[in-house]
């Protein structure tokens, strides 16, 4: 049997990820948790399924309901890429390291 939280959502609805590109002009997201960045050439999502990072030209964010996990973008898209977990961290990482050893 499927488990129901309160309000009656079902549990797999809440974890849902789902990416749409329309054109390559029009994203929409579900299943996101937060923006950790964004700019106009590159906005980075924390989603359900890990970190996401949109790349593209004239990026702009035209809907955020975090509570609803939906994200929407316009703008030209030129990639989508999955980062795994850390991913930050450890680029960081590298630029500290390569001052100090500099």
């Amino acid at each position: 049997m499927r488990q129901q939280p309160e309000g009656g959502r079902d549990v797999n609805e809440e974890a849902r990820h789902r990416i749409e590109v329309g054109q390559r002009k029009e994203t929409r997201v579900d299943g996101v948790r937060h923006v950790e960045s964004f700019t106009e050439q590159e906005i980075s999502v924390d989603t359900n399924m890990g970190l996401l990072v949109l790349a593209g030209e004239g990026l702009n964010i035209t809907q955020l309901d975090l509570e609803a996990g939906k994200l929407q973008v316009e703008g030209y898209i030129n990639s989508i890429e999955y980062k795994e977990a850390g991913y930050r961290k450890a680029r960081r990482g590298k630029k500290l390291l390569g001052r100090i050893l500099k």
